[in-house]
């Protein structure tokens, strides 16, 4: 933030906006703050406490992928904060400043279903997390290379649009219902390569895009109030050249348009190659920024605690960073100020995925451990990050 327009004779409107985290008395400290602050000081008395504005700098979602809590938990997992206390994992999350949570929604019931997706959805509710649903239109995992449509499912493209509208109207207005709206909804999992495979793989470019625009109006048409942000997401998002192959693809066929879309959110891992720098992150962002007029987001990443034998060797800017928890935290850090780059402010938050997944710490990757908890499920001193960026 700039300081030319601060002095003794500051008014309150001046500092409208600030946010301070982690003090207490924060209008009285304000006044006092900027009430004293000469021009050559203020930026560090700001510094000191922790100060951020919520215009220049501050992510709008600073957000945690919980999708396996109630997994864990049945297996016996107990999480605590950083000095070793038990406490329910929504409470360690909003004590370390993350504001909203994402959940995977697969069309199977148990695990990962509409009911599980309830009972943690209202516990976000209950906390005062925003939460994101991220639908995957699957029975089970879907990614790159794996987006296999739902057992009984139609193929034919007409039918399965039909069907896919009725499912996504339903899971919208189950949430509705039980009044728990979801701030975003991903239509698809990391779909480069398409979505509802054979059907709407990425060489039957019309029948993508119907599939889009099918999912989009079944949430527009939904009682969901006030309507959730519509998000499309791809893996590589340092990638710029495939991100705009990709929207290009789409939108070039007719059905799906720019109207069904608020928010592109991309996959940012570091453990994939050498590629995934700070700087191609941002030139790709920048560009679908700048293409397609939409806001984005870093709706999934992760950094490791440990890395031995990785498959893939790391980007070169990331030669300085440890694989421990400070690491973690330079990492997203990194990745929060990149953002902040991004033209037009019009970069709006950061998702770590599956930070408290201590059973599964591997994340799909070929690194050793990438949660925000050690093997006892306390959090690391990582996790205070959020309240940070």
């Amino acid at each position: 933030m700039g300081n030319s327009n601060i002095g003794n004779d500051v008014q309150r409107s001046d500092y409208k906006g600030i946010e301070l985290r982690g003090c207490s008395n924060v209008d009285m400290m304000l006044e006092t703050i900027i009430a004293s602050c000469f021009r050559e000081t203020c930026s560090h008395k700001f510094d000191l406490c922790g100060l951020v504005s919520s215009a220049e700098g501050a992510l709008r979602y600073r957000a945690f992928d919980w999708s396996s809590l109630l997994v864990s938990e049945r297996n016996g997992v107990i999480y605590k904060d950083v000095n070793g206390v038990a406490q329910p994992l929504e409470q360690i999350l909003v004590a370390s400043g993350v504001n909203m949570v994402r959940q995977r929604v697969w069309t199977t019931e148990g695990d990962y279903g509409i009911q599980y997706n309830l009972e943690l959805a209202a516990r976000a509710q209950s906390a005062g997390l925003q939460f994101g649903l991220n639908l995957h239109y699957s029975d089970t995992w879907t990614n790159p290379g794996l987006q296999d449509i739902p057992s009984g499912w139609p193929t034919q493209i007409s039918e399965l649009s039909t069907k896919l509208y009725q499912y996504t109207y339903q899971v919208c207005q189950t949430f509705a219902d039980a009044g728990l709206v979801p701030e975003t909804i991903t239509i698809g999992n990391e779909i480069n390569g398409g979505t509802l495979w054979p059907t709407g793989k990425y060489d039957q470019p019309h029948n993508l895009a119907t599939l889009l625009h099918t999912a989009s109006r079944a949430i527009r048409d939904s009682g969901l109030s006030p309507p959730p942000k519509i998000q499309v997401h791809l893996s590589h998002g340092e990638n710029a050249e495939e991100m705009q192959w990709f929207y290009d693809l789409v939108l070039g066929e007719g059905p799906f348009t720019l109207s069904d879309v608020d928010m592109l959110g991309v996959s940012f891992y570091p453990f994939w190659g050498q590629a995934a720098t700070q700087e191609n992150l941002l030139a790709s962002l920048n560009n679908l920024v700048t293409r397609y007029g939409k806001e984005v987001m870093v709706i999934e990443t992760n950094w490791p605690v440990s890395c031995v034998n990785g498959d893939y060797p790391f980007p070169l800017d990331t030669a300085d960073i440890t694989f421990d928890p400070a690491g973690q935290t330079t990492w997203i850090q990194r990745t929060a100020a990149t953002l902040n780059k991004v033209q037009g402010a019009r970069a709006v938050g950061l998702s770590y995925w599956e930070g408290a997944w201590i059973h599964n710490a591997v994340l799909g990757s070929s690194c050793d451990w990438n949660t925000l908890f050690d093997g006892n499920a306390q959090a690391y001193t990582s996790m205070a990050v959020f309240g940070t960026i």
